[in-house]
């Protein structure tokens, strides 16, 4: 997002340049509303999840093969972290569920 301006003083503005400030004003508002709209799309945050979820992967089997987690950024080597306990979880419910199925 943009810079915060400061604040003109207004007490020795013409009429014209006041008009001009809240012009300028709305147009820089409009583009920071354009922006938030942009980013927060259910579609871009849709795209940015689906990824990330595609790096954590390709990262956890990096992992797995040896290549190690990656060294930047962190939250990368955090979420191959959190997918390799997450297949951890699956394995250990499947390994439960065939363990309880070979018993009956």
């Amino acid at each position: 997002m943009s810079e915060q301006p400061s604040t003109p003083d207004t007490s020795s503005m013409s009429a014209a340049e006041l008009s001009a400030e809240v012009l300028r004003a709305r147009a820089e508002l409009a583009a920071t509303v354009d922006e938030l709209s942009t980013r927060l799309s259910p579609k871009n945050l849709a795209a940015d999840a689906a990824t990330t979820a595609r790096l954590a992967a390709t990262d956890a089997g990096a992992f797995v093969t040896g290549a190690g987690l990656p060294a930047q950024p962190g939250s990368r080597a955090r979420n191959a972290k959190i997918a390799l306990g997450v297949a951890a979880g699956v394995v250990a419910l499947v390994a439960l569920a065939v363990v309880r199925r070979a018993r009956r």
